[in-house]
């Protein structure tokens, strides 16, 4: 989930993401597609400078994530 109060719309999280999850609605990240969501990722968390990214279920805020690696 996005908290939309504290988001700022940088696209960070958009931008990161390759699996579909985020689309832009109104000039921010807006969670469309959550079964793309990768399990343990948080990729897109570690990325948000204001910790606006939420996931459902888990508590941990950053989790080190080998997404990007290629």
């Amino acid at each position: 989930m996005i908290n939309q109060s504290k988001c700022v719309g940088c696209m960070a999280c958009y931008d990161m993401c390759k699996h579909g999850v985020f689309a832009v609605e109104n000039d921010k990240p807006k969670v469309v597609y959550r079964e793309g969501c990768v399990e343990g990722c948080h990729g897109c968390g570690n990325q948000c400078p204001q910790g606006a990214i939420v996931y459902s279920g888990d508590f941990k805020r950053v989790i080190k994530c080998s997404c990007n690696d290629d």
